[in-house]
């Protein structure tokens, strides 16, 4: 009888005598050499099955898509929250040598005692601190919640659905 075309993914319209209708990757069946020049086709049903199939991989595709992405995201999420926390313990520590050294100050106001090691100590941990508080910071801002090419490719393909869809009807 007639012989199966599968045609690649993507692929659309008319090749070669071969009329085809549906989403990409639907089998179709014709026979270009018959005596009498008609076509056999698949039935509606068969057609919509392929639609469907195509439509399930699809979805798949998107689902993996916005795995790597949010993968990606966690990871830059991670860094900015790890340099958070060393920020916070910086500033801790910083501000624990400063009160020290407060208390050492105001208990030696008269001399110079050693109460001024502290307070160098304390301010080089506070500036220590603020460094990698603004690098956090800027690692933030580099972080996205919503995967962004996963939603652009879905309205790519809703769009793409729709306007092959409203095609058929007509």
């Amino acid at each position: 009888m007639g012989k199966s075309f599968n045609l690649p993914l993507g692929v659309w319209g008319l090749g070669f005598g071969i009329w085809s209708l549906g989403f990409a990757g639907t089998l179709f069946a014709a026979c270009p050499c018959m005596a009498n020049g008609d076509f056999v086709q698949e039935s509606i049903g068969s057609l919509i099955r392929g639609i469907l199939n195509d439509l399930r991989t699809l979805i798949r595709e998107e689902i993996a898509l916005a795995r790597v992405e949010i993968r990606e995201q966690a990871g830059r999420a991670k860094a900015a929250a790890l340099s958070f926390g060393i920020a916070v313990a910086a500033l801790a520590f910083g501000g624990t040598f400063l009160l020290v050294a407060i208390a050492l100050g105001i208990a030696n106001l008269i001399g110079w005692p050693a109460w001024t090691g502290f307070l160098i100590v304390a301010l080089l941990l506070c500036v220590g601190g603020f460094v990698t508080l603004s690098s956090g910071r800027k690692q933030m801002a580099t972080f996205r919640a919503v995967p962004e090419e996963t939603v652009a490719t879905l309205k790519e393909n809703s769009e793409w659905i729709a306007k092959r869809l409203s095609s058929v009807r007509k």
